[in-house]
């Protein structure tokens, strides 16, 4: 018998463990080769493992299992037959499925015969336990007005809380509502996310300043030029690319923004890696566009769709993921009006976006009603000083401000490549 053993394969540099996250296949499954076989969870995405080979697979591991890269986790049965169509089977699952349906009715009738307080018959029946009885005498219920769930019928605390606080238009003894919880274990991806932000947290001099950015220009270039720029370039004309464009301005007019600590030294870097904040079905993921500061409007966008769609089918890489200097995160998509993000290490700095609302400003001394933004700019104190920062952010409110003369050079179809 040829038997192929799976072994966890490394998802990137400094991984060496792994979270089955999802078995996609049961035990004793036919699988074929590139088939989809489970999830994994890394500290830094979520990946797919797939079949190396055809056969017949043996799960050697649980879900929720932390795993060793290069450990075995599964073997396939080369030579075991693909198994036919199991039409046969199919055909009897309705029999087996009648036979419960008609004892339905019995067994929801079987508990009132035995419901154990329909007929005293111990000591313990109707009496309150000390803890209960406290309870009780506290709020003056007597013990005949509650029924016990506790063993052979005895009240428990719980049972007098729930008199103790009678439902809305009901007696004390119909206090009852739904009191479940549910435990569900961490990803690994989730337990290193806030790992890393409590870090930031405890290790970092953050701070954040505020300021407000006009969308009106943006709104108006996006009104015109949407369809010809998708017609052209294959993709939308969103907000992000203008953010992107106004933010790489910045931190080349402002080098400090673009750095990071390392010990006792500070690394500047000559090239702007934006991570762009995308939420994902497992969490906040944050794909880099590498040197963003030579992308166009429409170089920007294509990147961010494809990133996002990486991100989205579980599809991201390792390396799409790391080694950006700066980050933009847009809260305003599920309506954040303010915040204070958090940095996103090793980078200095990190951008907030919001939610945009129709506001009556001043301009020119005339009250008029125009699409505003507050945007958010936290970063590490130890090696930015307020003056950057500040002159960071306002760098950026002049380019969404005024995008024509600041990031299109004044001529905007030329910015925009049409």
């Amino acid at each position: 018998m040829s038997v192929l053993e799976m072994k966890v394969p490394s998802p990137g540099e400094s991984i060496t463990e792994v979270e089955i996250a999802t078995w996609l296949v049961k035990d004793g499954d036919y699988v074929e080769k590139d088939q989809p076989i489970a999830e994994v969870d890394s500290d830094k995405a979520t990946l797919e493992l797939p079949a190396e080979q055809s056969g017949v697979i043996t799960l050697k591991a649980e879900e929720g299992d932390v795993v060793q890269v290069g450990q075995v986790v599964c073997l396939i049965d080369m030579d075991a037959a693909k198994p036919e169509g199991a039409s046969a089977p199919a055909a009897e699952a309705p029999k087996q499925e009648e036979a419960p349906k008609a004892a339905e009715p019995a067994k929801q009738e079987a508990p009132k015969p035995a419901a154990p307080v329909a007929a005293p018959q111990t000591y313990a029946t109707g009496a309150p336990s000390p803890a209960a009885k406290k309870i009780l005498d506290e709020k003056g219920i007597e013990a005949g007005q509650v029924s016990g769930s506790g063993r052979d019928g005895r009240i428990t605390k719980t049972d007098a809380e729930l008199a103790a606080v009678p439902a809305l238009g009901g007696s004390p003894s119909t206090a009852t509502g739904a009191r479940t919880t549910t435990t569900t274990k961490l990803s690994v991806l989730r337990r290193k996310i806030a790992s890393r932000l409590v870090a930031v947290k405890n290790e970092t001099a953050m701070l954040t300043t505020f300021n407000e950015v006009d969308m009106s220009e943006i709104f108006r270039l996006r009104k015109q030029y949407k369809e010809e720029f998708a017609q052209k370039h294959g993709v939308g004309l969103g907000f992000m690319s203008f953010f992107t464009k106004a933010v790489t301005r910045a931190l080349q007019m402002y080098p400090d923004v673009n750095a990071s600590i390392d010990g006792d030294f500070k690394v500047n870097y000559d090239f702007c890696d934006i991570s762009i904040a995308v939420s994902g079905p497992k969490g906040l993921m944050v794909p880099v566009l590498r040197n963003a500061e030579n992308m166009s409007f429409a170089g920007v966008e294509a990147n961010i769709k494809d990133l996002a769609t990486k991100v989205r089918d579980g599809k991201i890489t390792v390396d799409e993921m790391t080694g950006g200097t700066f980050t933009i995160t847009n809260g305003g998509t599920f309506g954040s009006m303010m915040s204070t993000p958090i940095i996103n290490p090793p980078q200095s700095a990190i951008l907030g976006m919001h939610n945009i609302i129709q506001r009556p400003v001043a301009v020119d001394g005339q009250v008029v009603i125009r699409p505003m933004m507050y945007v958010a700019m936290s970063y590490d104190h130890r090696i930015i000083d307020g003056k950057e920062s500040v002159g960071f952010l306002v760098a950026v409110k002049e380019g969404i401000d005024n995008p024509v003369e600041i990031l299109m050079g004044g001529d905007e179809r030329k910015g925009l490549g049409l």
